[in-house]
């Protein structure tokens, strides 16, 4: 196809070939380890690579999509057409005094521990959310009574032309899983987090805490995308899902954990459409008996398989 032939001549203008994968299988880039092949995958070295990109995608009217660790995306079998942007290369940490800057590529993980490294405590409940700084910042992500908007500062982004904006937590729109980066398309370069001092060992003591808790409520031994579904308003959805009997219940190797319902696992080798069947089936049983709408927390991508057949040319 000649325009992705061109397309990824540009692409390789701008960053490292060794950064650029064509028809990569996205069960690669997810925790749920599923999905079909990204028409091209690229991880910029850099902001400048990053801003590069979405101009050149922008130019050739090629729809992008940012990923970070994918830990709260579910790709279809049939893949991605576009560009998979993926930011695991902008994972620098820098902290200064009660700021901590994190790039968006940068682990939840290693910026709870940057934070305990320097007695800086707020971000605790971020400890065990296996994902990334800057989506979870996009989201709003948040545990155990804590959420980013608590220790949000500000994040850098890009607009969707490129270019670079930084925007303050009171314009950043935060509410229950979502943000103005949601809203407007932007992507998130790096994050800022004001946190307090704090007694190491009390910010230790803490996590441990937490991770204890995660440990025995959660089904960490299994892939997964943590909680399928959002909090329905004045409801729980694992409480919905577990009083109407679904615990347990599987579409092929797709599970409602026995575990905690409010987590679809992919036990073994599940399909997308396996996930994407079973979400259906505990959607509209919760409907028939409670009359609830559960929506999806996890971000649904792609295409289906029989619709997918894209080769590119390099």
């Amino acid at each position: 196809m000649k325009l992705y032939a061109e397309l990824f001549k540009q692409i390789n203008k701008v960053t490292d070939n060794s950064n650029i994968k064509v028809d990569e299988p996205m069960e690669n880039h997810t925790s749920f380890r599923v999905g079909g092949p990204a028409d091209i995958l690229v991880t910029p070295s850099d902001v400048l690579e990053v801003q590069a990109l979405i101009k050149i995608c922008k130019k050739y009217k090629i729809k992008y999509y940012l990923i970070g660790n994918g830990s709260n995306l579910l790709v279809k079998d049939g893949g991605i057409r576009g560009v998979v942007i993926k930011l695991c290369n902008l994972n620098k940490i820098e902290v200064e005094g009660n700021k901590i800057t994190a790039q968006s590529g940068s682990s939840l993980y290693d910026v709870t521990m940057a934070a305990l490294d320097k007695g800086l405590k707020g971000i605790e409940f971020a400890n065990g959310i296996p994902g990334s700084i800057g989506g979870a910042a996009a989201m709003n992500a948040g545990a155990y009574n804590g959420e980013m908007s608590m220790v949000l500062d500000s994040i850098l982004a890009i607009d969707g032309n490129g270019e670079l904006l930084t925007i303050d937590k009171d314009d950043m729109e935060l509410s229950y899983r979502s943000s103005a980066v949601l809203k407007y398309g932007y992507t998130v370069i790096s994050v800022t987090l004001k946190l307090q001092a704090g007694d190491k060992e009390v910010i230790k003591a803490r996590m441990d805490d937490l991770a204890k808790k995660r440990s025995d409520k959660q089904p960490l031994e299994y892939a997964s995308a943590g909680s399928t579904f959002k909090r329905p308003e004045g409801h729980y959805a694992s409480v919905l899902i577990q009083d109407s009997n679904l615990k347990g219940t599987h579409v092929g190797d797709a599970e409602v954990s026995v575990k905690h319902s409010g987590f679809i696992i992919n036990k073994k080798s599940a399909s997308a459409t396996d996930i994407l069947d079973l979400i259906k089936l505990v959607q509209d049983e919760v409907q028939k008996k409670f009359g609830v709408k559960l929506d999806t927390e996890v971000k649904i991508w792609g295409e289906d398989k029989e619709s997918s057949e894209i080769s590119v040319n390099q």
